[in-house]
């Protein structure tokens, strides 16, 4: 069978409870009664295991954390790069992205240990439209006030270096070995205004188009894919499955798709 005869499907989710999490989410989702949603997963398929796409939803600020990338990994461990898409930001939402200035190991254990590493760290004001790439390595922690999309590297390997006070372990250890202590790069930063292509990394591509693709995209995906709608709706030409906003598809190629009611969608696929 080949990619482009995979049959076109609704990927199943899994909502995430976590203590920064909201108990009334956007539409078109809704928490259970009771329950803190921080993030909503698609369920990686087969034919993309590289990537992991979820929604986040935060009311509180997330840790203080890092990730290994495929180099600085251990056994039992997975590299993880990742990237952020802000749909929607209260006025004074920030992401803590690296650091103000150079710091050296030392200097982030101390923090980290009494509390003031969120003063070495960088706080980018977020609005929607934003989209943050984090290369493995980079400390970074989330606001309250935002909602996400994130694409990453299918791994769930953090190291929290500060929580807050909250009774969650800490990583002290691993996370200094991995961590980098240079400021963000700019040129990791970007708007969706700049054009389609958002990520065109080592790991994953992303693009953002609106309606249907055009020649170049459709190039740039002649293989799986997943397709999260934001807007509209996106099909598969024959008509076995679709998806609308809070939802996505697994395709075997682009061309399997249909836009004709689509607005804005998300397009992304491992490398």
């Amino acid at each position: 069978m080949t990619a482009g005869s995979l049959r076109v499907r609704q990927l199943p989710t899994r909502m995430v409870e976590k203590v920064w999490g909201r108990d009334t989410l956007p539409a078109p989702f809704a928490a259970p009664p009771g329950a803190r949603i921080g993030e909503i997963w698609f369920e990686p398929p087969p034919e993309v295991p590289q990537v992991l796409v979820k929604y986040l939803f935060t009311s509180e600020k997330l840790s203080v954390q890092v990730h290994p990338s495929d180099a600085t990994a251990l056994p039992g461990e997975a590299g993880k790069e990742e990237c952020w898409l802000v749909l929607d930001a209260d006025p004074d939402a920030r992401l803590a992205i690296g650091f103000e200035r150079a710091v050296t190991t030392a200097e982030v254990e101390a923090a980290a240990m009494d509390g003031t590493i969120e003063s070495l760290l960088t706080w980018h004001p977020a609005r929607a439209g934003d989209l943050f790439y984090l290369p493995a390595g980079t400390v970074h922690a989330i606001g309250p006030g935002l909602t996400l999309v994130e694409v990453q590297q299918t791994s769930d390997t953090t190291f929290r270096l500060y929580d807050y006070g909250r009774p969650r372990e800490l990583h002290l250890t691993r996370g200094l070995e991995v961590a980098e202590g240079i400021p963000y790069a700019a040129r990791h930063r970007r708007s969706i205004a700049a054009g389609p292509v958002l990520v065109d990394g080592p790991h994953f591509r992303l693009d953002r188009i609106e309606g249907a693709p055009d020649a170049g995209t459709l190039a740039a995906y002649p293989g799986a894919l997943l397709a999260l709608p934001l807007a509209g709706e996106v099909a598969a030409k024959d008509g076995s499955a679709r998806a609308q906003a809070g939802e996505c598809l697994v395709a075997g190629a682009l061309a399997s798709l249909d836009f004709s009611r689509a607005e804005v969608t998300l397009l992304t696929c491992g490398v």
